[in-house]
């Protein structure tokens, strides 16, 4: 292929796909539909996973040495990554608002540099590729995107790790779809099955992941075409990745034990649902806002995660719970100890903090996923409303506050994010609290009523439904042909 410009080749989702597709590509075209997605899942679920792995560590030490060597700060960490209560105090707090300044500003040079796309959480430009071209994805989206999310989570950005690893896998599939010449169609299930194994790995929660491969990308509709191929791909992204990390749940086994003798006691989770979506909702328009706000910024695309960097920073000296990704100060709020810990205001002003933060981060155009984020805004929405009714002795409020902190982050985000079930499979297998599904129901269908009313949603390229996907798609085509 002399000659050829290969970054011409990378960067056009066109090219001559049938040669560059050869034998292989006709082999994988011509297979029956179980062959096809049984090899196609297995490998798409290894790339998932290694990816997985790779940020993960990638984040480890980056965070261990902006956060803990440079500002003397130690998070806490969930009981799968030891489980470590975190420091007391920073050493240099002076260092702080540097690190974070310093960790956005790298991070959006390098964006703006080399994939301008890479930019934001990440999921939400899967899901449009998905829609519109599933070819679309440049494979060094997937290289810059490890990179700067690293940066802006390790320095302390509120960000999650998911958004990274579903474009990782999602980056992948989309580089197969073009040197494969696959169809749209099957383009667009090899995608989706990347945003779940993606997801579904770095949370330990296959089950999860492939339900949300097929939920992900409509508001109120299901890909049933995503659902079996994506238990394969789910199923090897969670061997892969569990082979190196372990395969203990997330956060443990949380003690969330609730005995539903009598029928008033559920009325809590009712409380939790409407509580939920009001947080939901501030989330998506919070966060959504600031997107708008920072587009009017002059040179907004180095400058506002800069500046959005330095003020995560200075929030982060008086409020430690919305650095990072947080999922430490999850595994603290799941116990009565480890909640009473935390200050009562800050558990009470948590939530939107953490929204404010994330939208800091991600929403000005830095780099991570807003999935992490969204659960611990979620979690914390449960332990408030634990500690305000354990303290003023309301009946019916359980003794431990961990079956309200697992239904905070399935109702919370499930519902903003117009994917309940796959996000209650979700939570329950990264904190092994299955017996927390009666009034998660309760809570998360509530929750999921009333966002479905507003028709806001944290991922603003889902499609409503697979037939107004399919007619917008047949739009585009007529005048792309006229």
């Amino acid at each position: 292929m002399s000659g050829v410009d290969e970054n011409q080749l990378e960067d056009s989702p066109g090219g001559d796909l049938e040669e560059r597709g050869g034998r292989v590509g006709r082999f994988i075209r011509n297979l029956q539909y179980l062959e096809k997605w049984l090899l196609l899942g297995v490998v798409i679920g290894i790339v998932a996973g290694v990816g997985a792995v790779l940020f993960y560590l990638a984040l480890r030490y980056t965070t261990h040495f902006l956060l803990g060597y440079v500002a003397g700060y130690h998070l806490p960490t969930p009981l799968v990554e030891g489980g470590s209560p975190g420091s007391s105090h920073y050493s240099r707090p002076w260092a702080l608002p540097l690190v974070t300044t310093a960790g956005a500003l790298l991070s959006a040079l390098l964006v703006a540099k080399f994939a301008p796309e890479a930019s934001g959480h990440g999921t939400d430009s899967a899901i449009e590729a998905i829609h519109t071209d599933p070819r679309h994805i440049r494979t060094r989206v997937v290289v810059v995107k490890l990179i700067t999310s690293a940066l802006t989570i390790g320095s302390g950005g509120s960000a999650g790790r998911e958004g990274p690893t579903a474009q990782i896998s999602a980056g992948f599939a989309s580089f197969l779809t073009r040197r494969l010449h696959l169809s749209d169609d099957d383009g667009r299930i090899l995608v989706s099955l990347g945003v779940g194994a993606g997801i579904g790995a770095i949370f330990g929660a296959p089950l999860g992941g492939a339900v949300l491969a097929a939920s992900i990308i409509y508001r109120e509709d299901f890909e049933y075409r995503v659902l079996y191929p994506g238990f394969v791909t789910s199923a090897t992204a969670y061997a892969v990745f569990g082979s190196f990390l372990g395969f203990d749940p997330m956060f443990g086994y949380v003690d969330a034990e609730y005995r539903f003798e009598r029928p008033w006691p559920l009325l809590w989770f009712v409380v939790l649902g409407i509580v939920a979506a009001a947080v939901g909702y501030l989330f998506a328009r919070i966060f959504y806002a600031t997107e708008a706000l920072t587009a009017r910024i002059p040179g907004s695309s180095v400058l506002a995660p800069t500046l959005g960097g330095l003020f995560v920073g200075l929030m982060g000296l008086v409020i430690p719970q919305v650095l990072s990704s947080g999922y430490g100060w999850v595994q603290l709020a799941t116990t009565k100890q480890g909640l009473l810990t935390i200050p009562l205001w800050i558990v009470l002003v948590l939530p939107i903090a953490k929204i404010v933060a994330t939208s800091l981060s991600i929403g000005t155009g830095g780099s991570g996923g807003i999935f992490g984020p969204g659960i611990v805004i979620g979690a914390f929405v449960g332990a408030a409303v634990w500690r305000l009714g354990e303290m003023f002795h309301l009946p019916g409020v359980p003794n431990s506050p961990g079956i309200f902190v697992v239904v905070g982050m399935m109702a919370c985000f499930g519902s903003v994010a117009h994917a309940p079930l796959a996000i209650l499979i979700m939570v329950a297998e990264m904190t092994g609290s299955f017996s927390v599904v009666p009034g998660a129901i309760i809570a998360v269908g509530i929750a999921s009523l009333l966002m479905h009313r507003t028709k806001v949603s944290i991922y603003r390229s889902q499609r409503r439904n697979r037939e107004t996907a399919e007619a917008e798609r047949l739009h585009a085509a007529a005048i792309a042909g006229a």
